[in-house]
């Protein structure tokens, strides 16, 4: 028997915040395989230069009407990790939040995965760049080509690292 699960991946950010929508079909009596299905993926951008609350509240939106539009069975994030340049950490954070909160408000299970999580399921190595997770992306996936921004493969990866999750 095979039960199919979708699972929204996001690569937060309140510039760019990247997210893939995949379908699986794993196997739920004995098999541990499952083929992946992408069915959307891309980035959220805002203005430079825009008030910040102003900015989290589009990201929000966005991610609001993705999961009005696909129902997904559950949304995987990406940890915020540590980062020399503390103003994009804290808003990175703020985006976070806000994706959060709209999670909370639909109802929709989250879990959050660490850069090293999501680099070793899908590549084998926690500490692989993204070259190798973006290859990696494509041969699971069986896309022929990279999205153009790495916001977007960054966000099939994690929601990859969920299957089985939801």
């Amino acid at each position: 028997m095979t039960v199919s699960q979708i699972i929204l991946g996001i690569d937060p950010g309140y510039g760019r915040c990247g997210f893939g929508l995949i379908r699986t079909l794993c196997q739920s009596s004995g098999g541990n395989g499952s083929d992946v299905e992408v069915v959307d993926y891309g980035v959220s951008t805002t203005e430079a230069g825009v008030e910040i609350g102003a900015r989290l509240s589009e990201v929000a939106r966005d991610i609001e009407e993705l999961l009005n539009r696909h129902k997904p069975d559950l949304v995987a994030i990406e940890k915020i990790f540590f980062t020399t340049n503390a103003k994009t950490a804290m808003g990175v954070a703020e985006a976070r939040g806000a994706i959060l909160l709209v999670c909370a408000r639909a109802g929709v299970r989250v879990v959050e995965l660490t850069p090293g999580q999501v680099k070793s399921a899908v590549t084998g190595n926690g500490q692989a760049d993204k070259r190798a997770v973006e290859e990696m992306v494509l041969r699971l996936t069986g896309m022929k080509k990279s999205p153009k921004l790495d916001d977007a493969s960054d966000a099939l990866a994690i929601a990859i690292t969920a299957i089985g999750l939801a």
